[in-house]
């Protein structure tokens, strides 16, 4: 067989040796490096300093614009990537779904259409409190796409632990389901839902997702089932550029020792970490 014949020789990896040279550099000039990175992301403004620190805040990129559902969904849809598998999931019955960069695009602008249709701007706040399905994460990137920080609150958590998240940051919205699936048993998450918003009257409201088909209290004008909501939704949303400082999502403590505290994760330094790590796989 000549070389033109052959198959290309397989790239050797060293991970322990790579891993040990992008220490060097990060740790060389922290501020080139992660430049380098950044680099690599959509920016429709760049930045005009990489990192100003005054202990103990950081802000990432500063003076820069971006968008941090662009650079997760639209970035990959315009590539090669647009027909990969963006998500793979299975339910706890052995459900499988596989879904596209190209599905996940469509499904995302979808649900932030919803969004904007209630009339949610940038700034405003959602709540999340889902069971483990592929809508969820649509449901953040939804948010991240018109500049809506989203907390998560975990589905086993009681309705007076979401009350006081919800409360905290002024939610307008929470995205939830019929139900859940958990070890066999079903989480009653609408029931948990509707009592934690008695107590949250920033709440205008309630997007549910059908998980289990059991069935749930829907309250006029407030309870929406999200499919009849995406049957009849845009198909695209312009991503709203934000400020790279833009909180993106808020993450609460446990609040077992004391009153749950929000940790606030701005977009710009959350897409350099996350983007860096999908460049590792």
């Amino acid at each position: 067989m000549s070389d033109a014949g052959k198959l290309p020789l397989a790239k050797t990896y060293r991970p322990k040796e790579e891993y040990l040279s992008i220490l060097r550099d990060s740790l060389r000039d922290p501020e080139s490096f992660w430049a380098n990175i950044a680099g690599q992301l959509v920016w429709h403004k760049n930045w005009d300093k990489v990192l100003k620190w005054d202990p103990p805040f950081a802000q990432w990129f500063v003076g820069g614009t971006l968008n941090a559902s662009e650079n997760a969904v639209d970035k990959h849809v315009k590539s090669w990537r647009k027909n990969k598998a963006a998500y793979f999931w299975e339910g706890e019955a052995g459900e499988h779904r596989t879904i596209t960069y190209r599905e996940l695009y469509r499904e995302v602008n979808k649900f932030a259409s919803i969004l904007q249709h209630f009339g949610l701007r940038k700034g405003d706040t959602v709540a999340i409190y889902m069971p483990l399905v592929p809508e969820f994460p649509i449901a953040m990137l939804a948010c991240a796409r018109l500049g809506l920080p989203f907390t998560v609150v975990f589905s086993g958590f009681s309705a007076k632990a979401l009350a006081e998240r919800i409360q905290d940051c002024e939610a307008k919205i929470v995205v939830t389901a019929d139900g859940g699936y958990r070890r066999g048993k079903i989480l009653d998450l609408k029931g948990i839902v509707d009592d934690a918003v008695k107590e949250s009257p920033t709440v205008k409201h309630v997007v549910v997702f059908r998980r289990t088909g059991y069935t749930v209290p829907m309250r006029d004008g407030r309870d929406h089932w999200w499919h009849d909501l995406m049957a009849n939704a845009e198909s695209y949303i312009a991503p709203v550029p934000v400020e790279s400082t833009h909180l993106l999502y808020i993450l609460y403590t446990s609040g077992t020792t004391g009153k749950p505290k929000g940790v606030a994760h701005s977009t710009g330094g959350l897409k350099m970490m996350t983007f860096t790590g999908a460049q590792r796989t």
